[in-house]
């Protein structure tokens, strides 16, 4: 893909002026630099029977801007260990694409690999299953026996049965027959696809989970037998749940098996009504952990023909009928515990997001699951953290095998201030250590284990990700720090372009401390305590000349901007910007007083908070305030259209990514309108939610959004829209343009046609991050 070269006069495109079409192509030469880094979404590794040491797989993706798409593949390398107690890994010449492959999960045994690949256009879903050397089964599953498999998200989850002859797997139940018309009406008998004398009708709409599950069904267990090719579905769970996560029950031989899973219940609103409310980047949604027995039983013939069958007698328990969350269950490698997350604080208050607990449920010897078993809180909420404690848990996933060698310890990454760091928990007595060095200010990401080794990925602001290995190094005195130590690990993958490195070597980030400015107001303990920004700048920059600043605002609110390293923002750096990243109070990471001091306050706090933190920076002598701008996306946005009003002199510049400019819009139009009640009228708003709001609601919902404020607005703003977005409607911010043109304020607009909220997908998150580079040039320059 070129986009160099200068713009002659008849090539610039409708809008731009030679010049900075000449800007246009210049930026996006450097950014392109930044875009071909890959990522490094997981890893395995496997003991290796032939020698001594393991064998490692790498999953990366890489950005294909001319296919728009997401482009994966596969490295492998081999570690051996040396003498001095190092290791050595011995990398693949070349990776191996993954084209058209959904999704892989080794056994575990790590002898067999599952590849599955959903099809297009209603073709059969297709199984393969691979040894060391070939393709061992290929098992292609039908359109009339379930949809595709869910790869991502809250429901995904494969799981393979400990010997390996059965695996469990979440897919969309198949579709529901359709009314069939022709040219006389409606035609009782119905009709195949094929016939051109009919057509099929739509019949009762059936609600999907909203922002990135659009047109996707409801999701449904099933179980395939990997020797004979029968797929079954799990039958006993209710059709009012929706399922993902699925493990197996650690078996003992002769016992029926049974599977464990999470449920989510379509009743999810405050009033239990059949409403499905948006499930992405919501953690606030009930759910519960639940057993089932598998619809295959060991007496049965291996060799069975392709269908889908009833099963009998298989009953539902509810495991964690107490508590309102659970999630990612994980069983102890010998079977006698069953481990999870529970995000009942979030789904308490209403909140997307907040502090985490982890609990663990002591599983019958006889193996047959029981509601009446106790949950054990292993670690518990945190409200409020000592400087440098930990400040509770906050994990996105964790890994199918999280445990080292002793059985009870796990490893997990998880948010701690504006850092990501390594966690081992011991789940019988809840003794939590730091892994991750306690000195470092990068970020962590937990890969996968090794036996009691960890594989990481380590980044910063500046730093591209690096591969560390972490090895457990047993001392008299146990102290994080001093019992694991860490190597880097050279690897194909941290080959940076010289231009990138050369670039990124002039950057320097610290984590600055912001005092909160008024704590006159009641605020508990953990709501006064200073709150964090993370600043990026020129290490070159010269006494008393300061670079433009952007200020960047994270979305959520309950979200954060953490130190790992962000393509998108390294270029912004790169192309002459210091960067203000702040993580306002109610963001992730500093205990839950801290984070529920936001909902209520919506578009005061975290707006006082920003300016706060840029008079900080001021005060400093580290930016100059006639060459402020400020961008976000989402929540980020709903603060970036905030600050413009309601400091109209402030910022020369903004940018804005779907933003919420408009709850008195967004609550009748977004798939979360929970979250506007919660975010501007407080926890207390869960309990009134409603779909037919009041006037009273509906004046508060526009007194707290930015465009009240639109009157002052005076700053020149970059509109970036998702026209498929399904969490902040396009029309909310194409509202908030046409009302900033109405008044003579300089606005340019830019939809994404198939975009959904993230407005992720290649070539359109490359268009909007040139277009703010762009855009923020020629106003700050």
């Amino acid at each position: 893909m070129d986009v160099s070269g200068a713009a002659s006069q008849n090539d610039v495109p409708l809008g731009l002026d030679t010049k900075t079409a000449e800007e246009y192509a210049s930026q996006a030469k450097l950014f392109q630099e930044f875009t071909n880094i890959c990522s490094i979404d997981k890893a395995w590794i496997f003991k290796s029977d032939c020698e001594k040491g393991s064998q490692a797989m790498f999953l990366v993706s890489q950005a294909n801007l001319l296919a728009n798409k997401r482009r994966k593949h596969m490295l492998s390398a081999h570690i051996s260990e040396k003498s001095n107690q190092s290791v050595s890994f011995h990398w693949a010449p070349f990776p191996v694409e993954m084209t058209g492959v959904s999704i892989i999960a080794p056994s575990p045994s790590g002898l067999k690999l599952l590849v599955i690949r959903n099809q297009e256009s209603g073709s059969p879903i297709q199984f393969e299953v691979w040894d060391s050397s070939q393709l061992q089964k290929e098992i292609h599953v039908p359109q009339s026996v379930h949809g595709s498999v869910y790869t991502e998200g809250w429901f995904e989850g494969i799981s393979w049965n400990s010997d390996e002859t059965q695996i469990a797997y979440v897919a969309e139940e198949p579709s529901s027959s359709k009314p069939m018309f022709d040219g006389f009406g409606y035609k009782k008998g119905g009709s195949t696809d094929k016939d051109c004398g009919s057509w099929k009708g739509q019949g009762e709409w059936d609600e999907d989970w909203g922002e990135t599950y659009a047109g996707k069904r409801q999701p449904a267990l099933f179980v395939i037998n990997v020797n004979s090719g029968d797929v079954r579905a799990v039958q006993g769970i209710g059709k009012s749940l929706s399922v993902g996560q699925v493990v197996w029950v650690p078996s003992t031989s002769g016992l029926q098996q049974y599977l464990v899973f999470v449920g989510w219940p379509s009743e999810n609103g405050p009033q239990k009504v059949a409403r499905k409310l948006g499930m992405q980047y919501a953690y606030n949604r009930p759910c519960a952990l639940y057993a089932v027995s598998s619809p295959f039983h060991e007496a049965e013939a291996d060799v069975l023909p392709l269908k889908i069958t009833e099963t009998k007698g298989s009953v539902m328990v509810n495991l964690t009928e107490s508590i309102s969350s659970a999630l990612f269950p994980r069983f102890s490698p010998d079977g006698k515990c069953l481990v999870f997350l529970s995000a009942k604080s979030s789904v308490d208050s209403g909140t997307s997001f907040a502090t985490q607990s982890l609990h663990r449920i002591d599983w019958p010897a006889d193996g047959k699951p029981c509601s009446s078993a106790a949950l054990v809180d292993v670690v518990p909420v945190v409200m409020s953290a000592e400087d440098g404690c930990f400040p509770g848990l906050y994990c996105s996933s964790v890994l199918a095998k999280p445990w080292l060698s002793d059985g009870f310890t796990m490893i997990l990454s998880s948010i701690w201030r504006s850092t990501v760091v390594l966690l081992a928990i011991n789940v019988l007595s809840g003794k939590i250590s730091r892994i991750s060095p306690v000195d470092s200010t990068h970020s962590w990401n937990i890969l996968t284990l090794d036996g009691d080794n960890v594989l990481a990925v380590s980044s910063s602001p500046i730093d591209p990700p690096q591969i560390k290995f972490g090895s457990h190094i047993k001392k008299e005195e146990e102290h994080a720090s001093g019992t694991w130590g860490w190597m880097d690990v050279s690897s194909p993958l941290s080959r940076y372009s010289e231009k990138v490195l050369s670039l990124l070597s002039f950057l320097q980030f610290s984590i600055m401390q912001i005092p909160v400015r008024d704590t006159s107001n009641n605020l508990s303990r953990g709501a006064s305590d200073p709150f964090e920004a993370i600043f990026v700048s020129s290490s070159s920059q010269k006494n008393g000349v300061c670079n433009p600043l952007i200020v960047m605002l994270h979305g959520g609110p309950h979200s954060v901007s953490v130190t790992s390293f962000s393509k998108s923002l390294a270029f912004l750096s790169s192309i002459g910007y210091s960067l203000l990243i702040v993580n306002y109070r109610g963001s992730l990471g500093f205990g839950e007083e801290a984070l529920q001091s936001l909902p209520g306050k919506i578009g005061s706090q975290d707006v006082n908070d920003v300016l706060t933190a840029i008079d900080h920076v001021i005060d400093m002598g580290l930016a100059d305030r006639s060459k402020i701008s400020v961008l976000g996306g989402s929540h980020g946005g709903f603060l970036t259209t905030h600050l413009i009003g309601q400091e109209p002199d402030r910022f020369v510049a903004a940018a804005v990514r779907n933003p919420v400019c408009n709850l008195t819009l967004m609550v009748g139009t977004s798939d979360k309108p929970d979250w506007c009640y919660v975010e501007a009228c407080g926890i207390e708003g869960k309990s009134y939610f409603t779909d037919a709001p009041s006037i009273e609601q509906l004046h508060l919902f526009y007194s707290k959004s930015p465009i009240s404020h639109i009157s002052k607005v005076k700053t020149p703003t970059l509109i970036l829209l998702g026209a498929q977005d399904r969490r902040v409607p396009f029309a909310n911010g194409l509202q908030y343009a046409r009302a900033l043109k109405e008044k003579g304020v300089e606005v340019k607009v830019i939809v994404f046609p198939n975009d959904v909220h993230s407005i992720d997908r290649p070539q359109s998150d490359f268009e909007s991050f040139l277009n703010i580079g762009v855009w923020f040039k020629k106003y700050c320059s």
